[in-house]
């Protein structure tokens, strides 16, 4: 299984007219969010933590298309809440498809089976099932019992359908790495076309904040994970890019790039990006490319920022750098990442803090130390 090429292509044929155009900042994937409203409480998800009448409203099908018109990114990430409860989810895929544009849909799938029939196998079209782990570790991170089974069944029949269906796996605190490789065994074993990894994001609005890893547990998390696979000589379908799972394992120092995946929700479109909810919207998408002040975030750059390795943020980033260093990344995606070893230096912090006495100070990462 793998990305088909009809999708590599004109991805790949984006990024080069890009790159041949000089501009520097462009979207890979709009990650378009029609609502806040979901069935599920998930631990470590603050997008349910809106006002009732907030979490009633949605992005119109008018809006969901003319977002994708003004982004112009040739990928679309349809998160939530849960996109299955909006009515109009169906128009608002087909309008996407129409464009070919590739369109995932993310989805915890509790209504996937009920819904199927409103939907049409497309290449353009991926179903991006929510599973954090096996059984008991993807219902925990839920918070409810039997979630894990309406996946699983629920991918089988898509699968059954004809409809493109992936994985897409949040990791948090406490996983054991020989469950986590059991786990893309088993993914692996459904026959999805890639699996979706991550590090949890810690959502400040997250009603439960000590499920989430540090910089330096998340790529240890990562090498022991990766090591195991190569014991068992597995070649898990990630559907991702070499070096994004090279900086997994710690062996990038790469920064932040919000910009390739611009978020547009029901208030508009968000700065800087999809994981970030307080720092304000723009009007247009114009207006988010021009007026954010990009230097504020990322790693080192913002407090906020410190612990996030999620792809929405660096899969942008190992992309730009596989088309900069073609023969690097050949030799990871041959090889694989690097397991021994120390871990790629952390970039320096750069952001003020204040103390307890109320006096600034301003900490220097040293460049030779990991985080």
């Amino acid at each position: 299984m793998g990305i088909p090429f009809i999708q590599q292509y004109r991805v790949g044929k984006y990024i080069l007219q890009k790159k041949l155009s000089g501009q520097q900042r462009y979207p890979l994937v709009l990650m378009l969010e029609p609502l806040f409203q979901c069935n599920l409480a998930c631990a470590g998800c603050g997008k349910i933590d809106y006002p009732k009448d907030v979490l009633q409203r949605r992005i119109s099908v008018e809006d969901a298309l003319r977002a994708v018109d003004e982004c112009g990114a040739p990928m679309v990430s349809i998160p939530g809440g849960e996109p299955l409860i909006h009515k109009e989810m169906p128009q608002i895929v087909e309008g996407i498809v129409a464009r070919k544009k590739f369109v995932y849909l993310c989805t915890n799938a509790i209504l996937l089976k009920k819904r199927l029939d409103d939907y049409t196998p497309s290449p353009y079209l991926t179903f991006s099932i929510h599973l954090d782990g096996n059984e008991a570790r993807h219902d925990q991170s839920v918070c409810q019992q039997g979630v894990f089974k309406k996946a699983v069944d629920a991918i089988e029949l898509a699968k059954q359908r004809g409809f493109r269906v992936t994985v897409n796996c949040t990791l948090f605190n406490g996983e054991q790495p020989e469950e986590v490789a059991d786990f893309f065994d088993f993914a692996a074993g459904l026959g999805v076309e890639g699996i979706t990894v991550s590090p949890g994001y810690s959502y400040q609005h997250a009603p439960d904040q000590d499920v989430f890893l540090s910089r330096r547990e998340s790529k240890q998390l990562f090498r022991d994970i990766f090591r195991i696979g190569r014991r068992r000589k597995r070649k898990w379908p990630f559907n991702q890019s070499s070096l994004f799972l090279d900086f997994l394992a710690g062996n990038q120092s790469y920064q932040c790039t919000p910009w390739s995946n611009p978020t547009y929700n029901i208030f508009g479109w968000q700065k800087p990006c999809y994981l970030l909810v307080d720092e304000g919207y723009a009007a247009s998408y114009r207006e988010l490319m021009e007026d954010t002040d990009w230097e504020r975030y990322g790693t080192g750059r913002n407090p906020k920022c410190d612990n996030c390795m999620a792809h929405c943020g660096y899969e942008g980033t190992a992309v730009t750098d596989t088309f900069n260093r073609p023969l690097k990344a050949l030799k990871v995606f041959l090889r694989g990442p690097k397991l021994t070893g120390p871990l790629a230096p952390e970039l320096p912090i750069l952001y003020k803090t204040a103390d307890e006495a109320g006096t600034i100070k301003i900490p220097i990462r040293q460049i030779g130390r990991s985080s």
